[in-house]
Order: C-alpha cells, then structure tokens, then sequence
C-alpha cells in the first residue's frame, strides 16, 4: 500500500491462550487426540450450565425488552443492584459510576486506548495477555511490569514494583489481578495495602481486575479494593461471565471510585464514557439477567460446589508437581487455573520429547525453527505427543519459564491422567 497503515503497537498484539489453538487444530486433523487445557471455558471442559440459570434466560428472553438498545452505561436497575449490594459491603458507589462493556475484554482495551501515550500504567509479571498487550500496543514498547515471586507463592515484589515507579515517571498506574490469572493467587489484605500506599505516595490510580473475586476459595478473607482504596482513583473490573459458566455471555463492567479526588482522573473517565456512547451500549440480555441471577437461591450453593471441585483438582495438582524437584509449583487459592514454573536454568534447546506420529513431527519441528522461548518448545511437544494444550508462561508476558493449565476438566479420572501425563512428560522432556 502507499501509506503503512499498521499500527506501531500491533506486534505487541499477542495472545498465545488462543495463538496455540491453530497448531493444534492442525495436529488433531493429522490423527491427535486433543485435549484443550488452554482457555477458561468451563463449558469446553465439560460443565453443564444449571438448569436454574437456563431458566432465568429463557424467562428473560420472552420479555421484548431485552432485545433494545439499553442505556450507555447500562441498565438502570442493574447498576442500581450493584450500588445495592456494595452498600451491603459498606463501599459507596454512586450509579452513574458504573459502566457496563460486552465483556471485560471490551472494557480492557476500550480503558488502555483512551489513556494518555505518554502515560503508562505498570502491570504483574506474569500477567493476563489482555492487560499487558493492550498497555505495551498502545504505545508501541515492552509493557512495564512488577514482579510477582513464584518462591514465595506469588507475592508481588514490592522493592521491584516501587523501584520501576520512582525511576520512570511515565508510570501513572498500578493493575492488580485478584485473584490472579494465571497466578490463582488471592492476595491478602496486608498486600493490598502495600498497593494502596504506593498509589498514594507517587499519585497514581489504580486498576483492580476482580473478575474471579466469586471464586476466592476462602471467600471470607477475600477482600475488594474498593474496600480499601482510600481517596486513590480507582477503576474497579468486574464481570459475570467468569463467576458463572457463562463466557459466552460477554458481560463485563467497571465501577469509578474517587473521580472527585482528582479531575485529571474524572477527565479520564468521562472520555471512556464518551467512547462506549460511540458503540450506544453493551449487550443488554445479560444484563438484565444479572441480578436474577445473582440473587438467585441457587447461585451460592452452586458456587460453593464449584470453589470445592477446584480445590479438590488443585490439591491433586500440587501433591503432584510439588514432588517434582525440577518444578515450582505454588498452590492456587482462587480462580480456576495452575501455573507451574521450572526451576531457573533447568531448560534446555537440546530438549525433545519422541513423537510417534512422523507427520505430526514434521510439521512440529517446522514451528519449531521460529521458536525461541523454552518453555514454548516444551508446551509444542507436550502437544504433539500427548495431545494435552497448554500455555507457555512466557505468553503471560513472563521473566519465568512455565505452563498454565486449567482446573476445569469435569471427568475427574481424565483430570489426574492428564497431570500426572504431564509431569511424566517433564520428566522425560527434562532427561532427553
């Protein structure tokens, strides 16, 4: 063309939870079982969604209603449910700072392009690719990050996080994932502060990414940083489509805490309002259903079932990865993933694993010419041996070498055949 018309962040664009998927589509069609650990979808897993949360929609569904146009922010009694039920946490929220999007996804790269180029907002290490591609794509650079420590269970390392503050002063905000993803860490209220008073000594905001916050396995120490933001401006990310099995749903929001400490921030959040009155609205259905279902008698029993089947499943996973003395493995304590990290300078390129399937080989070992992270080339074996579809922690913009997988899978016996597969894949991957 005569002009480039390719954004200069567009390389940054990168999600490998959904990048692995055409390989291994290829696999399946050359003769491999596949098994997808990859992506947050209790419904690929095997979950059936409720009969009681069926029947909410299809009662929804016959009102004329939510098939319009709802307001720009959302639908009024909706957001006034949400004002509602932080009231009962003791959070004061008003309704006009509540703005829903077709899925947090929408809401997250909608937040980072409106934000100043020249403004940057640092983020964990490991992090959901979503935060971090649309933060580094923005400005066309690396995306800034803080570390959090695998040796000690995920814990952000707050030396790291103030040092990268204080000596590059394009950093306006801090995200926070809570619980985490991939991590599975919940953090503490003690953490939480630490982020809180950082925020407060170098004037930054804060975005708190609580989609999985229903899926704290201790749901009585979890604790919402609306509760302790103080006068920090703060975007709050909440969604449904997580904390039921419902991703189909794409119904996520944000809530705007402290836009009168700070016009800056209020100027902010007005232009992201603008930009959704741009689009008219978000889908409405879900949002007419959410309180419905919220409010339902059986949401809380369902979802005490659920947090029950994931620690049970992580239980599984640690006592397994655990033992292995090549591997870290901290045990998840809400949301639905496990991320396991090889120990420092335990990979090798010389590393392989046997493939018995020739073509399935061939066509590896040409993907595997334009890789170089390490741990990238032991999810594409693993892949092309076992069938088992994983995700490299290098695609969570990672200083660690690891893999993700899913605490997902309904058959229990097919879920410990797959960990215990995978650590004897380790181990064979490791001896080659």
């Amino acid at each position: 063309m005569r002009t480039n018309i390719v954004h200069p962040g567009a390389k940054e664009l990168v999600y490998e939870i959904r990048g692995i998927v055409a390989l291994a589509q290829e696999f399946e069609k050359l003769g491999k079982k596949i098994i997808w650990e990859n992506i947050g979808d209790p419904l690929t897993a095997g979950e059936k969604l409720p009969l009681w949360l069926k029947k909410i929609v299809n009662e929804e569904t016959k009102k004329d209603e939510s098939y319009a146009y709802c307001p720009t922010k959302g639908v009024l009694e909706t957001r006034e449910y949400i004002v509602k039920k932080r009231k009962e946490q003791k959070i004061k929220i008003d309704v006009e700072d509540i703005l829903f999007f077709n899925g947090l996804g929408d809401a997250i790269a909608t937040i980072y392009f409106y934000i100043n180029k020249h403004s940057r907002v640092i983020g964990p290490n490991p992090a959901y690719p979503a935060h971090s591609s649309a933060e580094s794509a923005r400005v066309g650079e690396d995306h800034i990050s803080y570390k959090l420590v695998p040796e000690k269970n995920w814990e952000p390392d707050f030396q790291d996080l103030e040092n990268k503050i204080k000596y590059n002063p394009v950093i306006s905000g801090i995200l926070i994932i809570n619980p985490g993803n991939p991590t599975s860490k919940t953090f503490s209220k003690e953490t939480l502060e630490k982020f809180v008073t950082l925020a407060e000594k170098y004037d930054l905001f804060l975005i708190a990414d609580e989609v999985y916050a229903d899926l704290a396995y201790d749901k009585e120490k979890f604790v919402s940083m609306a509760e302790l933001k103080k006068d920090v401006p703060l975007i709050l990310m909440k969604g449904l489509s997580k904390e039921v099995p419902w991703p189909g749903a794409r119904c996520g929001w944000v809530e705007f805490y402290n836009k009168d400490k700070d016009k800056n921030f209020n100027d902010f959040t007005e232009s992201i309002v603008n930009a959704k009155m741009l689009e008219v609205c978000a889908t409405t259905l879900p949002q007419r259903v959410l309180p419905k279902i919220y409010e339902s008698k059986d949401f809380e029993k369902y979802t005490k079932k659920r947090i029950q089947k994931y620690i049970k499943r992580a239980e599984f996973a640690y006592n397994v990865f655990s033992q292995n003395e090549n591997l870290l493995a901290p045990k998840p304590d809400g949301a639905f993933y496990y991320t396991i990290v090889f120990k420092k300078n335990i990979l090798k390129k010389k590393f392989k694993l046997n493939i018995e399937n020739k073509k399935i080989e061939k066509r590896l070992n040409k993907t595997l010419k334009k890789v170089k992270d390490l741990d990238k080339r032991f999810v594409y074996y693993l892949m092309a041996e076992t069938g088992i579809v994983t995700v490299p922690l290098s695609g969570f913009n990672s200083d660690e070498l690891g893999f993700r997988i899913t605490l997902l899978q309904e058959n229990d016996k097919l879920f410990e055949k797959i960990i215990l597969e995978i650590n004897e894949k380790i181990n064979e991957f490791l001896s080659s």
